[in-house]
């Protein structure tokens, strides 16, 4: 396979950014694709160059396939890099680029296909000899009912297409098993155009434990796990690296359970093997696995000092991992705090405007990730991070001080954000002392009297 020379970056805010940052130290150019609202953006004017790939809507731009690869084509692009979210997982463009011999920046269609559906991901987990939650597809009332009283109460019906929330519902007993059923089903057909569901066992008190895979086909190595516990409505909040006071031999099992699921699939590429870890069972399940970059690397990349984007390249470009697993030794602790445009007070709407100030100084142990810069436009149409802060300590109390303290000197102005929520976690008693389970930020939310 021959070298990169050209990228084109389907995506936008600050992974874009990111890509760009990795690329120009790999020497590499860049063509950012964007959407009509993003023309004056960070990455457009970082980027080699950007063009136009159709109007604000996502569906009219970042995720039509057939317009990425004409854009990726007429610009002379070898690769084309999709970042996370968008068309980070989608089967057709990877496919695509093989199809128009343009490098695809992730896995396989193959690996795609085999993670992308949840219930053939699960599949692959019961072969690959890795514990899975009990549960199983239903396609009616009468196949939940049945499932529900092998499996018990609490239950949670999962879309078997999605992710991010869409199409999940707690179900806490037979009498709202219907309603919720109607419910899940009906958001996973307006999300995701698939209206199947599966039903699972709700773990009381789960942690979301998460670990880093890299493979060059052959060689499959892990670097480290990550704690997404805190969350709220699905959503991630705050991540850590390494997950703090999980027992060793809980940590091996998870570690090894990953390699050998990515193993099973011949996975290649940079990836992420979730797991629910069972507190009061001290047990893990596999919950599916992200064949891409995810959002919260930087915490991985802050202890083990690596580089995952420019690794993801050179897997991509067929070069063989130089590490071993001995290489990837993990130091200290990181912590990342998403940064959303969104407003607390009124039940975390989104906050697009324009940003009047945007100040992030150089401070021991922090780094920002974003797209904001004086002047920047936060448009109404995309997710609403505006900025990752990740910080990093020899010790995970260093890393919260650090984190407190760039949450109070850095300043974005013109938007309402979600900074007081960041000092609200990082300053409570719970979250210092550490290992809390996945209810924690709506139990920290109703205790302030905000909606969880």
């Amino acid at each position: 396979m021959p070298d990169i020379k050209r990228i084109f970056i389907a995506n936008r805010g600050e992974i874009a950014v990111r890509i760009i940052r990795t690329a120009r130290a790999l020497g590499l150019e860049t063509v950012l694709g964007v959407s009509a609202a993003d023309t004056e953006s960070l990455g457009a004017k970082l980027a080699t160059r950007a063009v136009v790939l159709g109007p604000a809507p996502s569906k009219d731009s970042y995720l039509r396939v057939g317009t990425v690869i004409e854009a990726a084509r007429g610009t002379g692009c070898d690769a084309v890099h999709p970042g996370y979210g968008f068309l980070s997982e989608n089967r057709d463009l990877a496919q695509a680029c093989a199809d128009e011999g343009l490098i695809f920046i992730g896995p396989s269609p193959d690996n795609l296909s085999a993670v992308g559906d949840k219930l053939t991901a699960r599949s692959h987990a019961v072969a690959a000899r890795v514990p899975v939650v009990p549960g199983g597809t239903v396609e009616t009332l009468d196949d939940a009912t049945v499932l529900a009283d092998k499996v018990g109460f609490p239950l949670l019906i999962k879309a078997v297409a999605g992710g991010g929330g869409k199409g999940m519902k707690r179900v806490d007993d037979a009498t709202s098993l219907p309603a919720q059923l109607d419910m899940a089903m009906a958001e996973a057909e307006a999300a995701f155009g698939d209206s199947r569901v599966y039903l699972e066992r709700f773990v009381t008190v789960g942690r979301h434990v998460e670990v880093q895979i890299l493979s060059d086909g052959d060689t499959i190595l892990h670097a480290g796990e990550r704690d997404c516990s805190v969350q709220r409505r699905y959503q991630k909040v705050v991540e850590e690296a390494p997950a703090p006071h999980l027992p060793p031999e809980l940590r091996r099992g998870l570690l090894d359970a990953a390699v050998r699921y990515a193993r099973h699939i011949g996975y290649r590429s940079l990836g992420t093997v979730e797991f629910l870890v069972d507190v009061e069972r001290s047990e893990f399940y596999f919950l599916e696995m992200n064949a891409r970059v995810q959002v919260e690397h930087p915490v991985t990349e802050a202890i083990t000092g690596l580089d995952l984007i420019a690794l993801q390249i050179a897997i991509a470009e067929g070069k063989p991992l130089t590490l071993t697993q001995d290489d990837i030794r993990p130091s200290g602790h990181a912590v990342e705090c998403r940064l959303n445009a969104e407003d607390m007070a009124q039940d975390f709407r989104p906050s697009p405007g324009r940003v009047t100030q945007a100040w992030f100084p150089a401070l021991p142990g922090l780094r920002v990730d974003t797209h904001m810069l004086p002047g920047a436009m936060i448009p109404p149409y995309y997710d609403s991070m505006v900025a990752k802060l990740i910080t990093w300590g020899a010790t995970r109390d260093e890393a919260i001080a650090r984190m407190l303290t760039a949450l109070d000197v850095c300043v974005l102005d013109g938007i309402t954000t979600n900074v007081p929520l960041h000092r609200a976690i990082l300053s409570d008693a719970a979250f210092r002392k550490g290992g809390v389970d996945t209810t924690y930020l709506g139990k920290l939310l109703a205790g302030t009297g905000e909606n969880a």
